[in-house]
């Protein structure tokens, strides 16, 4: 387990650290990583002429103890390694903010921008190479050009408990992840080494009461218009994750209360995006319209999936709106937010 740890930690550290000059590269080592940790019929589906002396039955439940063995040996290293080198992280983080901060915030945000994105390369390297989680991008050149270039407002559907995950997987393919942002419940930042880098990050924590987060969300926004770098900031207006349930709570109450029926995404929550509007039309130009569908064909991605290496599906529709586009009031920007919800079409093949 100690060889394995440290043949491990020395791995993901090049990862990360080669990520940062080279992508192409860093993504071939960890591609001869996973080749290389396990034999090639590991890597493939339990058949007769995998296992020829043993029943069906037995062969399946011998593959997934085969399979079991080194998820569980690479999980716990790569836990124990994610955990200290992310107190590292937020130590780094913590000076720079003591230290660098009240001299040049935009010198600081620079700096943490870079410690920051280390970390979370390590849950990137997680879904894209361990789990092997196949994220197939549909949206027009333009804004394919732009993507990463520009501050954007994301707005989006939440279809599963890795959405996040898979927005920063978006944001590291566009080269703009260590200044991803979103909006988040206020209990997050309390997580050790992951909520804390988010605090460090200019991330924005809510407590669901609109009484004390209209402040909070305001300065947190203002906050934003002199960053010196491409930003995202994410923002999930449904409020919460999607399932048949609330979906059936959604329909009933839209024609409760004469809205539009929403078809497979939950009717957004709009105070929050009226008031991003209002404080960001000035300085930030776009709104990214996401729509994260699972093909039916594919296992919903999990974080329990994910720990034992299992690969999933992943749609993303991107569609750009030039925030000159939205209006002025904020009972018509509400109403432009309900529709571009309720045009939302998942398409599950």
């Amino acid at each position: 387990s100690l060889i394995l740890f440290i043949f491990f930690f020395l791995s993901i550290t090049f990862y990360t650290l080669s990520h940062t000059i080279n992508p192409s590269f860093a993504n071939c080592f960890a591609l001869l990583i996973i080749k290389s940790s396990f034999p090639s019929h590991y890597l493939q589906s339990p058949s007769s002429s995998s296992f020829p002396l043993i029943s069906p039955t037995l062969s399946i439940w011998s593959w997934s103890l085969v399979m079991a063995i080194p998820a569980a040996l690479v999980i716990l290293p790569l836990g124990v390694l994610f955990f200290f080198s992310g107190l590292v992280v937020n130590l780094i983080q913590a000076i720079c903010y003591v230290f660098i901060r009240p001299i040049t915030k935009n010198g600081y945000r620079r700096i943490n921008r870079f410690v920051a994105e280390l970390l979370w390369l390590e849950l990137v390297w997680l879904i894209d190479w361990w789990a092997g989680v196949q994220i197939k991008v549909f949206t027009d050149r333009e804004t394919l050009k732009l993507m990463g270039k520009e501050h954007a407002l994301v707005v989006s559907n939440h279809r599963s408990d890795i959405d996040w995950l898979v927005g920063w997987i978006l944001a590291q393919r566009s080269g703009c992840l260590g200044s991803t942002l979103a909006v988040m419940k206020k209990s997050s930042k309390f997580l050790p080494v992951l909520g804390w880098s988010m605090w460090f990050s200019e991330y924005l924590f809510l407590e669901r009461s609109w009484a004390k987060d209209e402040i909070t969300l305001k300065s947190g926004l203002l906050r934003l218009k002199d960053y010196p770098l491409p930003f995202w900031l994410a923002l999930f207006v449904e409020g919460t994750r999607f399932t048949e349930a609330k979906l059936l709570a959604a329909k009933e109450y839209a024609i409760a209360n004469g809205l539009p029926v929403p078809r497979n995404v939950l009717i957004p929550r709009t105070k929050g995006f009226v008031s991003a509007v209002g404080h960001m039309r000035s300085f930030v130009p776009a709104i990214y319209d996401v729509t994260v569908a699972i093909p039916k064909t594919s296992p919903p991605p999990t974080m329990l999936r994910l720990f034992k290496g299992q690969p999933s599906v992943v749609h993303v529709h991107l569609k750009r709106h030039s925030m000159k586009e939205l209006p002025q009031s904020e009972d018509a920007i509400a109403q432009w937010c309900r529709d571009m919800f309720v045009a939302k079409v998942i398409i599950r093949r």
